[in-house]
């Protein structure tokens, strides 16, 4: 497997889309940030190069001096459900496998084999292997004796990945997780406990398989560690899913990237979300970086865009004045700790006006992803009603979620929507509940809710 695509600095910029404009009396600013990443290529280790490194190229999977970049935990679910159909656990060694091929020459990498405790398949004894057509070899080689057999407590596969993960001196880690069942065989403490230790540590993706798994264990993982969840239904798509999840790994660049928040005396933070590729409350995660200096964690970054939703409360003022709500950066900790690398920034504004018309007015973007972060809420809240036997919310709810999904754009929600009502009306959100739903459509619409498209232009 032939591997050495060049790579570039990744470049970071910061835009921010709002009405600065406030009322006599207002308080609230809201705004809009969407960051870019451009210019990275495969493999952006050339940033460890520092501030102001101008675009170097280096063989994909290496550092200028050799080392790899990045790090991968696969652990694999080996329950004895996996044995149910037979052809599951097949399914699971092929999609590791072609995970295992997708990974460039010099990625460090393990497999980790799941059940009510974790066991290294693949290299073992507490090492990574890295990546190079032999080990690539010996990998699957290792995979194809996997057999099902036990129970699942996911804490252990989690904290056996970042001791292996530990181990790597790389900026990129990274782990992927398979479920095909609940979290049974351990007290959901323990899961909590272990997301606790792991977060900031590594990104993990997480994927259910089949339909027999618990939709807010795999996503609840998934958002605790900055990375995605999905679901596939039929265990042949595995492969495919797979591969594309580490062709994406594989394209991260950089990682431990913030959103730093600063605010002036007086502001107050109401709430920091991701609002796309998908809605992510990180207000919860905020962790101190200086006076009145808070910073959220946004994970790894390849060549990407994402949105963000920042809420800010600002002091009465009268009208004419203006002020600095908040300014948006985006900083890049230092290894050794010292001053972190700003990679951009942007700026949140406030301007009081007696004219109607400018503090009236919403902008797009803000208006936009405000109905997306409503969408994925009240899709969580009709599916929870519908499930608890509230009919009428459930109906009342979920005919919301359609109005939105129509008035967005949203297509793929609203794809989903369709198979779990009938839609009457979707300007007005009129819909009936179906009387049958298929398992693994209510569960796909479940664990894809969170989904955003991009404000039109």
């Amino acid at each position: 497997m032939a591997n050495f695509s060049k790579s570039r600095v990744p470049r970071f910029s910061v835009d921010v889309y709002q009405n600065e404009y406030l009322p006599e009396g207002g308080r609230e600013v809201n705004a809009i940030v969407t960051v870019t990443s451009t210019g990275g290529g495969t493999s952006g280790a050339a940033l460890l190069a520092g501030a102001g490194a101008s675009p170097a190229y280096i063989p994909a999977g290496q550092r200028p001096g050799g080392g790899p970049t990045a790090a991968v935990v696969i652990m694999v679910d080996c329950s004895g459900s996996m044995e149910y159909p037979p052809t599951k656990m097949r399914n699971a060694r092929e999609a590791t496998a072609a995970a295992v091929d997708t990974l460039r020459d010099g990625v460090a990498f393990a497999v980790v084999g799941g059940t009510h405790r974790a066991e290294e398949v693949y290299p073992g004894n507490g090492r990574l292997a890295t990546a190079s057509e032999e080990t690539r070899a010996q990998a699957k080689a290792a995979l194809s004796r996997l057999t099902a057999g036990g129970g699942t407590a996911i804490s252990t596969w989690l904290r056996l990945a970042d001791q292996l993960l530990a181990r790597a001196d790389v900026p990129i880690r990274h782990g992927v997780l398979l479920t095909d069942g609940r979290n049974e065989h351990e007290s959901p403490k323990h899961l909590r406990d272990a997301l606790e230790a792991c977060a900031g540590r590594f990104t993990c993706d997480a994927r259910g398989v089949g339909t027999d798994w618990d939709v807010k264990e795999v996503t609840g993982i998934a958002s605790a560690l900055l990375g995605t969840a999905d679901i596939v239904a039929d265990p042949s798509g595995l492969a495919a899913d797979f591969t594309q999840m580490m062709r994406d790994a594989m394209g991260k660049e950089v990682a431990d990237v913030a959103l730093r928040l600063w605010t002036p005396v007086g502001v107050e933070i109401r709430f920091v979300k991701q609002v796309a590729p998908a809605v992510e409350d990180l207000t919860g995660r905020r962790t101190e970086a200086g006076p009145r200096a808070g910073d959220y964690p946004t994970g790894s970054w390849g060549d990407e865009s994402r949105d963000y939703h920042v809420c800010v409360r600002v002091p009465e003022a009268g009208i004419g004045q203006e002020m600095l709500a908040a300014r948006v950066s985006l900083v890049l900790p230092d290894a050794s700790g010292g001053t972190p690398q700003t990679l951009s920034q942007g700026l949140v504004r406030a301007v009081w006006t007696d004219d109607m018309v400018a503090s009236t007015s919403i902008n797009p973007q803000v208006a936009h992803y405000t109905g997306q972060a409503e969408l994925a809420q009240v899709i969580q809240q009709g599916i929870d009603a519908r499930k608890s036997g509230d009919f009428d919310g459930a109906t009342a709810k979920l005919g919301r979620a359609v109005q939105l999904a129509a008035a967005s754009g949203n297509a793929d929600t609203a794809k989903l929507l369709s198979k779990v009502v009938d839609v009457v009306d979707a300007t007005t959100g009129t819909v009936r509940l179906k009387a049958k739903v298929a398992e693994a459509d209510e569960m796909t619409l479940e664990t894809r809710s969170t989904k955003t498209v991009r404000v039109k232009k």
